[in-house]
């Protein structure tokens, strides 16, 4: 009897790439599986035609093979793929599709990233720190004190007992994981006698009770660089807790905040200062001085009439640029302070130049009350 076409059986072009081949392969196996259809023998026997076509063609070299002869180029013992014995990597496309989201990666890797002959990675671990604007602008090295695990040196990190050694779990051989065969599947999981690790420690070291790790504190010195902005989060690669058994070391991680600072404000590397000037120092111009981040002083000059609101720039006063040689800039805003709690002779003052004064003194004003006036038809 004549045998299907591999691409017509699993129907698909024969341009399929093998994303298309491996979506119409699954599709049909969910199908035509015997577990789906039991008794079903004309199932049985499509499931097998068509694990037969995907075998064949998702090998590179059989569909080459096959695209030029055809079912001729198998047969004879010419290496077709048929369908006795095992027939699980065909089926391992599936299967990671089906169960490694719920077996922990299923058939990858033998237990996942985490493991490696039974040595866990750590933890990685989180330290907040606080430091001021001040320091923020300057940068500083900082000693952290951070509670760990660390290995054990009475076991050097191994677990078991000075003198001893792990063995190899003979349930998995090692490998962390067993399979467990249900009809045409071939289910992965968690070795439960070593519980994935691949080693037995029969003798485990009494200081550490077989984890290979104990808990310390540790001093750690950071370098914070100049510029450093709130909310920064720095890397310590391997200043993490030890892994379990002489695993691989986790990460540290310092989250940085700035304190808030009473006189300025920072947005990315400008500096805002709010000060305050006196009446007379905003109508006849004047100066004052400022504090500046790096704690200096500089001298800011006030032209006379200046208004609320006015803003000074002082060029490369501001926060470094991270990791850079620029400088931002520091913005100086004046508000103009109204005068209270005024002596008799200050009011009458005060009342001289409110009768002296005219449109050209106080031009916004003035202005302003005009466009009322004609708003209400000039009464």
């Amino acid at each position: 009897m004549a045998k299907v076409d591999y691409y017509e059986l699993l129907g698909v072009a024969r341009d399929c790439d093998d994303k298309g081949l491996k979506v119409a392969f699954r599709k049909l196996a969910m199908q035509y599986h015997p577990d789906k259809n039991p008794g079903d023998h004309t199932a049985e026997a499509k499931f097998k035609e068509i694990n037969e076509a995907y075998e064949m063609l998702k090998d590179p070299q059989k569909r080459a093979a096959y695209d030029r002869f055809g079912h001729a180029a198998f047969e004879n013992g010419g290496g077709g793929p048929g369908f006795s014995g095992d027939f699980s990597s065909s089926m391992s496309d599936i299967f990671d599709d089906i169960f490694g989201e719920f077996m922990g990666g299923g058939r990858r890797g033998g237990g996942g990233g985490q493991r490696s002959g039974g040595r866990e990675r750590g933890a990685d671990l989180r330290y907040n720190m606080e430091i001021t604007l001040e320091e923020a602008f300057s940068g500083k090295t900082a000693e952290v004190h951070v509670p760990t695990k660390v290995a054990c040196d009475a076991c050097n990190g191994t677990g078991a007992k000075p003198g001893s050694h792990p063995k190899v779990c003979t349930t998995c051989e090692g490998h962390g994981r067993v399979r467990a065969a249900q009809g045409f599947f071939s289910i992965e999981r968690t070795c439960p006698t070593c519980q994935g690790r691949g080693e037995i420690i029969s003798d485990p070291c009494d200081k550490c009770a077989g984890s290979g790790r104990k808990t310390q504190e540790r001093t750690l010195s950071v370098n914070i660089p100049a510029g450093i902005e709130d909310g920064t989060r720095i890397r310590l690669s391997g200043e993490g807790e030890a892994g379990l058994r002489g695993g691989p070391t986790g990460d540290l991680y310092l989250f940085l905040s700035v304190k808030p600072h009473s006189l300025f404000q920072r947005e990315g590397a400008d500096i805002f200062c709010r000060v305050p000037i006196s009446l007379t120092t905003a109508a006849l111009g004047g100066q004052f001085d400022v504090l500046t981040v790096d704690g200096g002083k500089t001298r800011v000059k006030v032209p006379d009439g200046t208004q609320t609101g006015k803003q000074f720039r002082l060029k490369s006063k501001g926060m470094p640029v991270l990791r850079s040689s620029q400088m931002g800039d520091m913005y100086i805003q004046v508000v103009v302070e109204t005068p209270r709690n005024l002596s008799r002779r200050q009011r009458e003052l005060l009342e001289e130049f409110e009768k002296a004064s005219s449109e050209e003194t106080n031009p916004e004003s003035a202005g302003f009350f005009a466009r009322i006036r004609d708003f209400f038809g000039g009464t």
